[in-house]
């Protein structure tokens, strides 16, 4: 395989014919840990070219399989048709190389990501992300055919199942017990397409709306870890500025509205119990699992995710309002004194 980089990138383009003898420049994009992403500039504008690693760079030695480029470019080419506003385009394929090219977001694009944690946060985004992901998942559960070829999990299992939900429970026992019944229903259930990367990390906001990218982890299976995941990054970000908890629960209840208003596949409340789940131990996974967040620095922050993670694992938190009633109760007055100043 020849690894690209911003030195050889023009020349491995222009020998595929994929853009002109015209000036062009490539950069190093950054803020994934499993691939090569280079943004290329042309006189015909802007592309984006991704290349799978077999070494992901986290703290931990984490490996998984370079074919999951080819099933991120396959499944962006799905979902492109439902979903033309927010998905890039795919280009070009070199599977070869463990290669493809997309169409760029919009150069005002900000990281959300970036914007959450600097304290910018808008109530109707969050309702649209919402939206999104209900219709990913409803035409997916509803457009089977569509999707059926997107069954394997391989991948997730190496960047999901693996780092996130069997390394809790070798990290925290006391929950392991709890953990082994949703890894079993997860790994089993096929009812619609589960992004498994639903972050605010790869959601890029501009003026008209947003981008969403980041699709290697996608199979049909389990939507309910969308869920569970997205809410997580939310909730460790509340417990990061807990002096905008209401803001940010107020974001979630968007969030899940704007969900509801565009599925039927399954009844909201049983989402909703299934979703509660991983919550639980997504929260886990961000301070104890193979890629821990480094946005919270203390072991008091830290270990008040890992209360509300048990909390809902071993105590019976079954719902949405019930998880932020608990964030409301306990973790305002405990963070208090953790707000730096």
């Amino acid at each position: 395989m020849l690894e690209l980089t911003p030195d050889n990138v023009i020349l491995y383009l222009r020998e595929r014919g994929w853009i002109g003898d015209g000036p062009a420049s490539a950069e190093l994009l950054s803020g994934g840990v499993s691939n090569q992403v280079l943004r290329v500039t042309t006189p015909a504008g802007l592309i984006v070219v991704k290349q799978s690693r077999p070494q992901l760079r986290t703290r931990d030695a984490w490996f998984s399989d370079l074919n999951r480029i080819h099933r991120e470019q396959e499944v962006m080419q799905a979902l492109h048709s439902y979903l033309p506003d927010v998905m890039p385009k795919v280009l070009q394929v070199d599977r070869d190389n463990f290669v493809y090219t997309m169409s760029h977001a919009p150069l005002d694009a900000t990281v959300w990501k970036a914007d959450l944690l600097a304290g910018r946060m808008d109530v109707r985004l969050g309702g649209a992300i919402g939206k999104v992901l209900g219709q990913m998942h409803q035409v997916s559960a509803y457009r089977r055919a569509d999707f059926a070829g997107f069954a394997d999990r391989a991948v997730y299992v190496q960047l999901r199942v693996g780092p996130f939900y069997r390394r809790v429970q070798e990290r925290r026992p006391k929950v392991a017990h709890a953990i082994e019944p949703i890894i079993e229903e997860m790994m089993t259930r096929q009812d619609a397409l589960c992004h498994g990367d639903y972050t605010p990390k790869n959601i890029l906001v501009d003026a008209s709306g947003f981008t969403l990218v980041d699709y290697e982890t996608a199979h049909l299976g389990d939507p309910t870890m969308d869920l569970g995941l997205f809410l997580a990054h939310l909730t460790l970000k509340a417990v990061r500025a807990p002096d905008r908890l209401a803001e940010f629960l107020a974001l979630m209840r968007a969030f899940w509205r704007g969900y509801c208003e565009c599925v039927s596949f399954q009844p909201h409340a049983d989402l909703e119990r299934r979703g509660v789940r991983h919550l639980g131990v997504c929260l886990l996974a961000r301070v104890d699992g193979t890629s821990p967040i480094d946005y919270l620095p203390s072991d008091a922050q830290r270990d008040i995710v890992r209360r509300l993670g048990s909390a809902i694992l071993l105590d019976g938190l079954d719902s949405w309002n019930g998880v932020w009633e608990w964030c409301e109760a306990t973790l305002t007055p405990s963070l208090r004194d953790l707000v730096p100043g």
